[in-house]
């Protein structure tokens, strides 16, 4: 039977894991499809239109906000950044489900546009000494960059009894297993598929034949 796709959010303060279990869920099932957003800054070499983002000018961008064409926008560095509605609307309908690597804010904008069809988790680190553990061992960031994610983790954790399920990423590998678990529970919801009333029916037919 044919299911209505859903919308996932992964949600974390920085180090705490969505993006690593993000990719690994794409890889887990490929039919899925990770939100691409819009964006109004210009692509950097080797990106794409509809690959990395939608590169739109800030007319288009705002255009499509009034439009409600967004499911959620904001303003990053003086540039927009949006998760478009139309591909996600077209994916639901395909029974194909929507990964949102997103803050809590993004994720709250979606939620108030499409309740219904959002499944949101929350990841947070096993403890404070162990995000920062995880922030340096990238070997990516400053001091002084690492102390400011630091500072933000504390708001964004605030956010987490906002969230559908939340998971503490002790074991990568077990909390892995725990967003399967609920997705796999998510997509068998009676109200995302829609064809189980026609198929009732259908049995109840057969009953009546014998």
């Amino acid at each position: 039977m044919i299911r209505r796709g859903l919308l996932l959010i992964l949600s974390s303060p920085s180090g705490a894991g969505k993006s690593t279990l993000s990719r690994r869920l794409m890889a887990w099932d490929r039919t899925m499809r990770f939100s691409i957003s819009a964006t109004t800054r210009a692509p950097r070499p080797g990106e794409e239109d509809g690959r990395e983002y939608y590169f739109r000018s800030r007319e288009q961008f705002e255009s499509m906000v009034k439009s409600s064409e967004m499911l959620e926008h904001a303003e990053v560095f003086g540039n927009l950044y949006g998760s478009p509605r139309a591909p996600v609307q077209a994916a639901m309908e395909a029974g194909t489900d929507t990964v949102f690597d997103i803050d809590w804010q993004g994720g709250q904008q979606i939620k108030q546009a499409m309740r219904d069809d959002v499944v949101s988790v929350f990841i947070l680190p096993p403890s404070i000494a162990e995000l920062d553990r995880r922030l340096r061992s990238r070997g990516q960031d400053s001091d002084d960059v690492i102390a400011g994610r630091m500072a933000k983790s504390r708001d964004e954790i605030s956010h987490w009894a906002e969230y559908d399920y939340v998971l503490v990423n002790e074991d990568l590998d077990q909390t892995f297993d725990q967003l399967i678990a609920i997705l796999t529970a998510e997509r068998l919801r009676r109200e995302r598929q829609p064809q189980l009333s026609a198929f009732v029916r259908a049995l109840n037919k057969e009953f009546e034949a014998r």
